[in-house]
């Protein structure tokens, strides 16, 4: 039966070896039967399509006499002899490829597999807490509880019952990996797994420690102290290294703390500054006066200078954010000037005074 290598394909029958090539490197990276949700049989019609288009003198006799013509193989497919003919792998892991390591796939063929078993990593975890917004300025230490599996303090994570041997695993001879033979499309693959009888570590315990059943891990709550930095922002995020989920014979993931701080009643900040505003009456906007002003320091005496105008700032050096060191930018108070509802008689004359003198 003919088959449409262009419709397998995708391209048109005026397509370049250019746009076929990119059309089988999308598919063979969908399709791959190593890979999850991957078609062994499609996977076959794509490399046996893209073998012959991307042939000048297979692709006219297919256009002339199509797939049961001479030389087309009679879907021979890509056995151990034939088939990926001059197709080269390593395009799959060249920049712009599909974003996955052949080694992965292939295991032992690459030598990933001991090398995966060395580099095993413990899962990332999250968590998140809340501060007030003047631990956010000035820094805080906080204390978290969190449930998460941990190193055994008992056996400190080698799963052997304390002052017990550790035996080498006699089902990957100290490797950490076992290797396997499997049958694949490109013939006898030598692939390598994680050991499961040692996880990894190539020994198992003769005694198993009693605390994590011989696991090295035990899942637990503790607490874990966080050092928040002064001049965190709401929303920023810390990592603590080495604090999330721990496996036996390999490397604790990290632990993410989500910040969230509280705003605050009558201070905004703006970068390193502080920013508050102050009402002021209008007989101290016009010939002065002094007023008590809350910062994250305390309160603080500001001076009102006289002449005072609405939207005029008063700024109080080194009562902003820590910047570093002993710096810290600055408090700036934005004045107005609070006008009152009612005049009294004499408010009104004194008033009236002034208006004839120009004020």
């Amino acid at each position: 039966m003919n088959k449409d290598y262009y419709e397998t394909l995708g391209v048109s029958k005026s397509a370049s070896k250019d746009e076929i090539k990119k059309a089988f490197h999308k598919l063979a990276h969908k399709l791959h039967p190593d890979k999850n949700g991957g078609d062994d049989a499609k996977f076959k019609e794509v490399n046996q399509a893209y073998q012959t288009l991307s042939d000048d003198t297979k692709r006219a006799q297919y256009d002339q006499f199509g797939s049961a013509g001479p030389q087309m193989g009679g879907g021979q497919g890509y056995g151990q002899t034939g088939g990926f003919g001059d197709f080269d792998f390593s395009q799959f892991t060249q920049e712009g490829g599909f974003g996955f390591d052949m080694g992965d796939i292939f295991g032992e063929m690459f030598g990933g597999g001991s090398r995966r078993a060395k580099n095993r990593r413990g899962a990332d975890l999250q968590t998140s807490i809340g501060l007030d917004f003047k631990e956010s300025i000035f820094g805080v230490e906080k204390e978290i509880r969190i449930t998460k599996p941990s190193t055994c303090n008992t056996c400190h994570g080698n799963g052997a019952k304390p002052g017990t041997e550790l035996h080498t695993c006699s089902q990957c001879n100290g490797t950490g990996v076992v290797k396997s033979i499997q049958r694949t499309i490109l013939g006898s693959i030598a692939t390598t797994q994680i050991c499961n009888k040692c996880e990894g570590t190539g020994k198992i315990p003769k005694d198993p420690c009693q605390t994590c059943k011989g696991k090295g891990i035990v899942n637990e709550a503790r607490t874990i102290k966080v050092s928040v930095p002064a001049g965190i922002q709401n929303g920023e995020t810390l990592r603590l290294q080495g604090m999330g989920e721990a496996i036996k014979g390999g490397q604790s993931g990290d632990l993410y703390v989500h910040i969230s701080v509280t705003p605050h009643k009558t201070i905004v900040r703006q970068h390193h500054d502080l920013i508050s505003s102050l009402n002021i009456k209008l007989t101290d906007a016009l010939l002065g006066a002094e007023y008590a002003v809350e910062t994250l320091d305390g309160t603080v005496p500001v001076i009102i200078p006289a002449s005072t105008k609405v939207g005029d700032t008063v700024t109080l050096k080194q009562h902003g954010v820590p910047t570093g060191g002993s710096k810290r930018g600055n408090f700036i108070i934005k004045l107005n000037i609070a006008l009152p509802e009612k005049l009294s008689k004499r408010a009104k004359e004194v008033i009236e005074e002034l208006k004839k003198e120009g004020i």
